[in-house]
């Protein structure tokens, strides 16, 4: 019997497990029966977390049981979830919610409140590495700008691929040679200095409704090699969320919605 909560940030959803809750077990594994749409809950990943005085702990695993440094929309679930047990217990005067990641410790500040919906600017740190790349990959040479926001991201600028291109150039990007951990892919299209929308290929998951960390990369992308601003719209298939990016780091800005609490009954 594990217990659970289910959130998702413009259809990126996970899935949040106490962690003490799987101590006994084998994590990879129950991340990919939890995640799997038709046997499971269904997810594109799952968030073991412990409460802490300030907000929480986390480590995130795919939906295929690998693990991930980070994400930018799992993240901001996790602080709803936390900022929620605050409203219950007295504690809805509070802002900042501190969740210590992988990727190092990320401050999010609450800035709306709306039924079961949660907006915060989430404070991503400075992106690293930034470099362009071209890459030989499924019969053709594209430019990309890899970096990391966290974890690993190659964007691709251009005009967004249609539907065969994406499926086929997606994953051979993910497991591309160049990348021995693998990596999170974005096809990035800037529209306007201040608007870029974008197609997300999740390491370890397939295509995702959106991507926070993804976000992140495709705006800075876009500022460095595309012409684009530092504060910019990024519009994915789910939604759109703010990226700022300043001399202090990124800052990635949007909504988080909790949508249940449950117990799962299957065994592995």
């Amino acid at each position: 019997m594990i217990a659970f909560t289910k959130a998702h940030a413009y259809g990126n959803d996970f899935l949040y497990v106490p962690a003490a809750a799987l101590s006994g077990g084998d994590p990879a594994a129950w991340a990919r029966i939890l995640c799997d749409r038709h046997r499971g809950i269904g997810a594109d990943g799952v968030i073991l977390y412990t409460p802490t005085a300030t907000g929480a702990t986390m480590k995130l695993l795919n939906a295929d049981g690998s693990p991930s440094e980070l994400s930018g929309n799992g993240l901001r679930g996790l602080a709803a979830i936390v900022a929620r047990e605050w409203r219950r217990t007295g504690r809805e005067d509070e802002r900042d919610v501190i969740v210590e990641t992988t990727a190092g410790v990320k401050r999010l500040v609450l800035e709306d409140v709306s039924g079961t919906s949660y907006l915060f600017a989430a404070e991503m740190g400075p992106p690293t590495g930034i470099v362009e790349r071209r890459l030989e990959v499924s019969g053709e040479t594209v430019t990309a700008t890899v970096l990391a926001v966290g974890n690993p991201q190659c964007v691709v600028l251009g005009p967004l691929p249609d539907d065969d291109r994406f499926t086929r150039l997606g994953p051979a990007l993910e497991r591309h040679p160049a990348f021995p951990n693998r990596t999170n892919v974005e096809f990035a299209e800037v529209e306007a200095p201040g608007r870029v929308r974008i197609r997300i290929w999740e390491r370890g998951v397939g295509p995702t409704e959106s991507s926070g960390t993804g976000s992140c990369a495709a705006a800075v992308a876009a500022a460095a090699h595309g012409g684009g601003l530092r504060d910019v719209e990024v519009i994915a298939p789910g939604g759109t969320q703010r990226v700022v990016w300043t001399a202090e780091g990124l800052t990635l800005i949007g909504w988080a919605e909790i949508l249940a609490d449950g117990t799962f009954c299957a065994q592995l």
